[in-house]
């Protein structure tokens, strides 16, 4: 099941794609947290949609949302975890927080929920008063089963589904911190979207393929299967010392190809194209205003 959050007539209602169809299953009153909602129920609450007999709407009647427009709590990511963008990022100068090209641990930090909006709204790099927007196009993880010391082996039964991610970044607001909240936490720098899709409608995931264009130029390309750190070793990891919530995302990590790699840096402008896609994900799209 894909599962989307959409304003219909003017009110937020969520409910699940159809073809070219969204099939509403909440409207009104509660909706933004619905899928949340579903999230947590787990099984029984993908059961209960799919016997819903709600309206059917055409895709391109709504306007699409994030699929969490709040979620539960900050986004969890994942920095430096494909080989070749550890190696672009470390010798980009812009690495203040690390000694290792690539990392013996994962690096794990996080995004504010006031940065996440939804697919089609501007990210606004005008906030950015460095001037040095930067994209990373990641698949996320959405986390369906509390989890704490969670072992690999058991991992992926605690996977919902999956959600593109793009994670947006101030490269010098990364470097100035030596951090990277400040940088990373900006309003609006966490597009989110199309839809979440369950676990079983992805299927392999290690097997989906991650894109980025900009301005229609491929910038990103590379498959899950090239994560250094692979999605059961950061459920394991992070679970070793805190607990994962359902309806939790892990963003996990961006391939090479991202501006700072470039010489000079190619830093997004005002009224440039973000598109982001992943295998069986659909397409992110989002301006920088």
């Amino acid at each position: 099941m894909k599962l989307m959050t959409f304003r219909l007539n003017d009110a937020i209602a969520a409910g699940y794609l159809d073809g070219d169809a969204v099939v509403v299953c909440a409207q009104g009153a509660g909706a933004d947290r619905a899928v949340l909602d579903l999230i947590t129920e787990g099984a029984a609450g993908l059961a209960r949609w799919a016997a819903m007999d709600g309206p059917r709407v055409a895709l391109d009647a709504v306007t699409v949302l994030a699929p969490m427009p709040v979620p539960l709590r900050d986004v969890f990511c994942v920095g430096k975890n494909y080989y070749a963008h550890a190696a672009e990022f470390y010798s980009s100068g812009f690495d203040s927080s690390a000694k290792e090209e690539v990392p013996s641990a994962p690096v794990i930090f996080t995004k504010a929920t006031t940065s996440v909006v939804g697919p089609g709204v501007d990210v606004l790099g005008s906030l950015d008063h460095t001037h040095s927007v930067d994209y990373e196009g990641e698949l996320g993880v959405v986390i369906g089963k509390r989890a704490f010391q969670v072992s690999k082996a058991e991992a992926m039964d605690h996977v919902f589904g999956y959600v593109i991610v793009n994670d947006v970044t101030s490269r010098e607001l990364q470097r100035t911190h030596n951090q990277w909240v400040i940088g990373k936490g900006i309003d609006t720098f966490c597009p989110m979207g199309p839809h979440i899709a369950t676990a079983d409608e992805l299927g392999d995931v290690t097997r989906a393929e991650l894109t980025t264009h900009i301005n229609g130029e491929l910038r990103q390309k590379a498959l899950v299967s090239d994560l250094i750190f692979d999605i059961p070793t950061l459920i394991e990891t992070m679970t070793r010392t805190m607990t994962l919530l359902p309806g939790d995302v892990i963003a996990t990590g961006t391939p090479v190809g991202v501006g700072i790699g470039f010489k000079p840096p190619k830093y997004l402008q005002p009224g440039d194209l973000m598109e982001v896609s992943i295998t069986g994900l659909g397409r992110l799209e989002n301006r920088i205003a």
